[in-house]
């Protein structure tokens, strides 16, 4: 028996070199913008989150950035506006989602394709065209909204110039807006679902609400936990319709940590608090992901 000379095996081992160059090289540009758009913003932000930045000077101040912030009466109430747009857009926007894609199950691909495109669409569609267009239906003097009101023998409301009706407003608008992704994976998790346990637990004298209640829910758990909780890191950094609609107003009552954030940063040029409250919404954002897997993750079966 005779052994091949190694010498056989370089040119496999130099075009298999050849092909990972290549494959690096397809990468490579991907990695030069993480690193440069991401990666070191990051970082930077970081570092300044313990600094005292001015256009003149800078100097590390450990801590005080931080107690700074939590010293803020005003970005508890950016926190506290943060919290219940939040709670309530992600629990009516998934409720909504929900709803949708279980009218839209036993209908047939055509009528379903339309409709999903229909609620998708505003989620390809600009943020800042999608507030606009709901700054005219929320005009106190001409908008849609009071427009019909006032068929109806109401008056007209100023719904983002009233402290108790702007957060209300903007969590509206999204709810209406927003879920046209969510209902598409919801779609997706129910067209899996066998269409025998449906029949058996009809059969078994189930109504349609249990039969919802027992048997669906369970089976699209995992679709839910994650859209709760991609749906909560996303809504936590709500900011466009801040920007656009009320800029944190009236009287600090729309007032988001995000909206907060870029006043500090480029209104006030305090960027080393700015990236305080950056790092603090980060940890809060990764806390309460932790918390939802942890606490939802553990009735769920993939």
């Amino acid at each position: 028996m005779t052994n091949l000379p190694a010498v056989s095996s370089r040119p496999g081992a130099r075009r298999r070199l050849a092909q990972d160059i290549t494959a690096y090289l397809f990468i490579l540009p991907h990695f030069i913008f993480f690193f440069t758009f991401f990666l070191l913003p990051v970082v930077g932000a970081v570092a300044l989150a313990f600094m005292e930045y001015l256009p003149n000077s800078q100097r590390f101040v450990g801590l005080e950035n931080f107690r700074a912030v939590f010293a803020d009466p005003l970005f508890l109430i950016a926190l506290r506006n943060t919290a219940v747009y939040t709670l309530f857009v992600v629990l009516f926007w998934l409720g909504k989602a929900l709803l949708v894609a279980y009218l839209l199950d036993p209908l047939g691909k055509t009528t379903q394709t339309f409709f999903k495109s229909a609620f998708y669409l505003p989620s390809v569609t600009s943020g800042v065209i999608i507030s606009l267009i709901w700054l005219w239906i929320f005009n106190p003097s001409f908008g849609l909204l009071n427009a019909a009101l006032n068929v109806f023998g109401f008056n007209s409301v100023a719904w983002l110039g009233d402290t108790r009706t702007a957060l209300p407003a903007l969590i509206f608008m999204h709810v209406v807006m927003g879920g046209g992704s969510s209902i598409v994976l919801l779609s997706a998790a129910l067209a899996r679902i066998p269409r025998e346990l449906y029949e058996t637990a009809l059969l078994d004298g189930a109504s349609r609400p249990q039969v919802f209640r027992n048997v669906i829910v369970p089976l699209i758990q995992p679709t839910l936990l994650y859209l709760v909780v991609t749906g909560t890191i996303n809504t936590f950094q709500v900011f466009e319709s801040v920007y656009v609609m009320t800029q944190g107003g009236p009287q600090f009552s729309t007032t988001t940590v995000v909206y907060m954030i870029y006043e500090t940063a480029f209104v006030r040029f305090q960027l080393g608090t700015a990236s305080a409250q950056a790092m603090i919404l980060f940890a809060l954002t990764f806390v309460l992901a932790a918390i939802q897997f942890k606490w939802l993750g553990r009735s769920v079966e993939y």
